[in-house]
């Protein structure tokens, strides 16, 4: 039995959303494999803002980059080098293996900024609309009237 998710019958009614199936198919690839680390958070705050929150335990702000390419949001930890220090761990739980999460960003979501607090990675999001973009009411007759004037 495939395992593979088939929206073809619902694209029969809509235009312009056939990388949905790209996008589910790649979650079900990311879900199966097991990468959750870090654990992280998307919450919606409003309308038109999100934030995503990171656990980024024993990271710096140097040690973290974010960059959005291509409507693709990537947030990357590296594993800082250690200097000469004379600790030895008895029990090491706090991960600090270098990692890369990647965020597909719908269209008009801008990244506004990002802060690390705590020990978590704070990325706020809003979506900025264009006055071209948003819905327009077309009056019923108006191409009469064009083809008047």
């Amino acid at each position: 039995m495939s395992n593979v998710l088939s929206l073809a019958p619902l694209f029969r009614q809509s235009i312009g959303f056939d990388r949905f199936n790209d996008l589910f198919e790649s979650a079900l690839r990311n879900s199966e494999s097991g990468s959750s680390y870090p654990p992280y958070n998307v919450e919606k705050h409003g309308e038109d803002r999100y934030r995503i929150v990171v656990a980024a335990a024993g990271f710096r702000e140097e040690d973290l980059e974010l960059q959005v390419e291509r409507g693709v949001l990537t947030v990357s930890g590296g594993k800082r080098e250690r200097a000469a220090e004379s600790v030895s761990y008895l029990h090491q739980g706090i991960a600090q293996r270098g990692f890369k999460l990647s965020f597909r960003l719908a269209d008009h979501i801008e990244v506004k900024g990002a802060a690390l607090d705590a020990g978590l990675l704070n990325i706020d999001l809003v979506r900025v609309v264009p006055e071209e973009a948003k819905p327009k009411r077309i009056p019923i007759g108006a191409q009469q009237q064009a083809l008047e004037s």
